[in-house]
């Protein structure tokens, strides 16, 4: 059974995602667009609700190769 997601806003995401090198792009509504350039370019969108539900998180985790505890040690 998988391990369940800590409840993270999106402003914490963004918050570590930042931390992680990516840069904000543009925001529309209430969706925030976040890009990674180097060898690999990535574009991650992430909603800035108040809770990220899960497996929103897990997509965005999993298209960012950022692990749970990547994301733990970026929110401290």
């Amino acid at each position: 059974m998988a391990a369940k997601f800590k409840q993270v806003s999106g402003k914490q995401l963004v918050k570590a995602l930042l931390k992680a090198g990516f840069v904000l792009i543009s925001q529309k509504g209430s969706h925030i667009k976040l890009r990674k350039t180097g060898d690999i370019r990535m574009t991650v969108i992430v909603p800035n609700h108040k809770a990220v539900r899960p497996g929103t998180l897990g997509n965005i985790l999993r298209t960012a190769e950022f692990s749970r505890e990547d994301l733990e040690k970026m929110l401290r």
